[in-house]
């Protein structure tokens, strides 16, 4: 009787590791179709019906409590960045509008103007502090991959149906 239970737990534990490693496999797998169809520009992944199906599968899955983000391990990239905004107009600053509230995001572009003449220059009241929203990236979702030369190449995408 003992031999038995012992096959048996034996027998569970092999279906149980295959079982997981089936899983991983597929997990991965899908990773690196998540990651080849996000990787896609000219055209997007929208445009290229065979990325449908895992870029669905993937944003109907954010939504579920414990989403974990498929990964390609074969490439060497995790999960992808995130960077909602544009980087501010040159001479501007980026800064954040909830500084007083916590808040962390630069969600703003701000400019510091001097509005007195030459001559006054340098007086109190001279300067005006300007700000603009900052601009929201289309494709706020990046991947970096690093290429058989070293480098890495950054490729933007967004997860809009």
């Amino acid at each position: 009787m003992h031999r038995v239970w012992q096959f048996s737990i034996a027998a569970i534990m092999s279906t149980a590791t295959l079982s997981s490693l089936t899983d991983r496999a597929a997990a991965s797998e899908w990773g690196c179709e998540v990651l080849l169809c996000a990787s896609s520009s000219e055209p997007s992944w929208r445009s290229i019906p065979a990325c449908h199906p895992p870029m669905h599968r993937l944003i109907s899955a954010m939504n579920r409590w414990g989403f974990s983000w498929p990964t390609c391990p074969e490439a060497g990239t995790g999960k992808p960045g995130y960077e909602a905004y544009e980087d501010c107009p040159a001479g501007w600053s980026a800064a954040s509008s909830f500084e007083n509230h916590g808040g962390r995001q630069q969600n703003i572009c701000v400019q510091v103007r001097n509005i007195c003449d030459s001559r006054s220059s340098g007086r109190a009241g001279c300067e005006q502090t300007v700000t603009m929203p900052r601009p929201l990236r289309r494709d706020p979702y990046f991947f970096d991959i690093r290429q058989h030369d070293g480098n890495v190449t950054r490729h933007w995408f967004n997860l809009r149906r």
